[in-house]
């Protein structure tokens, strides 16, 4: 499972490379920085969902824990790559990197991570793949 849903989160890098593509290319050219990087984190988070709909049954997370620890695996690996290759790779000083958590200067990148870390849990329920509390309770009593 886990296997699984580290090449989901290879799938969820490519989007978020491209989502920043078409950002940089077409979406703040002619909107501005601020409105390109909220309809960007808007985007992004749409394909998260999308993603992790379309995967979630192939990942097959057994129970909640399982999805949880899907998500935080995604999580970690979201911010590890962000500080890690955004500095290392692409040279950003640490205090760029942390602008983005900024949300009191209009940056919603945090709204990213949290569907980051949301997404497979979410998804997973809502495909009936997990069993909700009330059926869980059912089934016990």
């Amino acid at each position: 499972m886990l296997k699984r849903a580290l090449v989901v989160w290879f799938g969820l890098l490519v989007l978020a490379i491209a989502n920043a593509g078409v950002r940089e290319a077409l979406i703040t050219p002619s909107m501005g920085a601020s409105a390109g990087h909220v309809i960007s984190t808007i985007t992004l988070c749409a394909a998260i969902l999308l993603l992790s709909w379309l995967t979630i049954g192939w990942i097959r997370p057994r129970w909640s824990g399982d999805a949880w620890a899907i998500g935080g695996l995604w999580f970690g690996l979201t911010v590890a790559f962000e500080f890690l290759a955004g500095h290392y790779l692409f040279g950003n000083p640490w205090s760029r990197l942390l602008e983005d958590y900024n949300v009191f200067r209009g940056r919603v990148w945090v709204l990213v991570l949290l569907t980051t870390a949301l997404a497979p849990f979410l998804c997973a329920r809502a495909r009936g793949l997990i069993p909700s509390p009330d059926e869980t309770r059912h089934h016990q009593g």
